[in-house]
């Protein structure tokens, strides 16, 4: 269906998107991986319990994490072999949780559920929330309880515009794995219970909105904008619908989902797979041969570098997911998740280490903030400890953290770590 153009949303910034460097890479699988430490929480909403011993033999895709209430996801055996530990390890991000460590075995079985044929959507429901589906686009809310909104929808858009520079991974699947992301959309439109299925694109991923054309979905080229990804932003320029401030994307009829999750729904239900795996973007200046890796969940980052033949000394950052809203690292401990979209290697060229210096009261950070809010009145109150005042003049809860803020800044503010230690102690006094 040929594509329709996408209206554009009002401030943003635009960025040099640095795809080229992994944008003709094909999809390669990680090989040789020993050891893999699994989170039992690499969602929104609480962990997984323990649903294994150590000592244990697993298969890959046998559960090892129950989801633990309605906000919660199953997590499964990415590889097969023997449990090392159930123990408590770094999340790479501040603070700690439970690790299931699987040492690989020699052999390759699997405990996959039985392929689902003619599925009703109660049982695509069942069987999204049964292979621990969450969104894959970074915010890893369950799938199972996005589908089932309390209003009423009658649109499935999926994301595919991937507006972060650098990555490429949803670029590499539009083009590698078309069929089966059409496919699961229909499953997922089915569970929803809508029959409109928009794919929204940035234009310059023109190969993908090509091979999507040819599809029966109704494709949407989108400007290069960030945070073009954005749901709130997705739905304006794909639909013309408003998202109520303070509102989820149901009230404006709309349910997003990322192209790999949709991806992840024709695998669960075509083939019983659960979510073990995805693929990671490896990229940047520092790295000596950029890569889209397909990934078992709980591979360590290191493993990632020593594929793409390692990392150059000119590194002076590492980043887990995009350079926007990616977590800066200390180390390459950290493991895959379900919702780790890229690993980054950048070079002085690349990125700021200069030390920042006092706000200039230039405005820049509220002219581009695409939800109108005042980032240098969160970071003013953040500093003071006035968390309250942060939200009430800043407006610090609706932020959807692009990090829009902080790159555009001239004093080079931290306005978007700011915001995060805000909305964190605020969620915490909550």
């Amino acid at each position: 269906m040929k594509a329709t153009k996408g209206k554009f949303f009002a401030r943003g910034v635009h960025i040099r998107d640095e795809k080229a460097l992994s944008a003709d890479a094909a999809i390669e699988r990680l090989a040789n991986v020993a050891e893999v430490a699994i989170p039992l929480r690499q969602h929104i909403g609480k962990p997984a319990v323990p649903a294994i011993e150590v000592g244990a033999t697993v298969k890959r895709g046998q559960l090892i994490g129950k989801a633990d209430g309605f906000v919660s996801a199953n997590v499964h055996a990415s590889v097969a072999g023997t449990v090392k530990a159930v123990e408590e390890r770094s999340d790479g991000k501040g603070g700690t949780g439970v690790h299931v460590v699987i040492s690989c075995g020699e052999t390759d079985e699997t405990d996959f559920m039985p392929p689902l044929a003619d599925a009703s959507a109660e049982e695509i429901a069942q069987r999204i929330q049964d292979a621990g589906i969450v969104g894959m686009g970074g915010a890893g809310f369950p799938t199972s309880v996005k589908i089932k909104p309390r209003t009423k929808v009658d649109t499935l858009i999926l994301n595919g515009a991937e507006c972060e520079p650098y990555l490429n991974c949803d670029n590499r699947i539009m083009l590698e794995q078309r069929d089966q992301i059409v496919r699961g959309a229909k499953y997922l439109a089915k569970a929803i219970g809508v029959e409109n299925i928009i794919i929204g694109i940035e234009r310059n991923k023109p190969a993908a909105i090509a091979t999507f054309e040819e599809t029966d979905l109704n494709v949407v080229a989108l400007k290069k904008q960030y945070p073009m990804g954005s749901e709130k932003h997705l739905i304006y320029c794909c639909t013309k619908r408003k998202v109520p401030l303070g509102g989820l994307p149901a009230d404006a009829g709309v349910i997003v989902q990322n192209v790999m999750t949709a991806l992840a729904v024709c695998e669960a239900v075509e083939e019983g797979k659960p979510l073990i795996e995805r693929v990671v973007t490896v990229s940047g200046a520092g790295v000596n041969t950029p890569k889209n890796l397909l990934c078992p969940i709980g591979a360590p980052l290191s493993a990632l570098a020593e594929a793409c033949d390692g990392v150059k000394e000119e590194a002076v950052k590492y980043i887990a997911g995009g350079p926007m809203t990616g977590t800066a690292l200390t180390g390459l401990e950290m493991p895959v998740t379900k919702t780790t979209s890229g690993l980054l290697f950048l070079t002085e060229n690349e990125t700021n280490t200069e030390e920042p210096t006092p706000c200039i009261n230039c405005g820049k950070c509220a002219e581009v903030c695409p939800m109108k809010l005042m980032p240098m009145q969160t970071a003013f109150y953040t500093a003071a400890k006035e968390y309250e005042n942060a939200n009430k003049y800043g407006g610090v809860l609706s932020c959807i953290e692009c990090g829009a803020c902080t790159y555009i800044c001239p004093a080079r503010r931290p306005l978007a770590q700011s915001i995060k230690t805000a909305k964190a102690e605020l969620r915490t006094k909550k």
